[in-house]
């Protein structure tokens, strides 16, 4: 089973843009307990405004997805990213 925390460097693994991003989300709320509680209570202001001075690249329609996604959790906000497809074919696994 794989998740969405990738080697980026390995070039026999293609990875989407998309994905990095994703990942790039769910890491800085693995991280920081700030951005983690803002992204559970307003996924699509805290995609807005980035974090660590660095911006998420997503476009409007993914952005609107994320900010529909509702949960008390880490764990269940990666749930729900994966059960809506978010992931091209990658399985999902997050724990608290």
């Amino acid at each position: 089973m794989s998740n969405i925390f990738h080697d980026f460097d390995r070039p026999d693994k293609p990875v989407s843009m998309k994905e990095k991003e994703y990942s790039r989300i769910l890491t800085a709320a693995v991280v920081n307990e700030k951005f983690r509680k803002l992204l559970l209570s307003d996924p699509e202001m805290a995609v807005r405004m980035g974090f660590g001075g660095e911006a998420f690249h997503l476009d409007n329609a993914d952005t609107r997805r994320l900010a529909s996604i509702r949960a008390t959790s880490l764990a269940e906000f990666a749930r729900q990213m994966n059960s809506t497809g978010m992931f091209a074919g990658a399985s999902c696994t997050a724990a608290d």
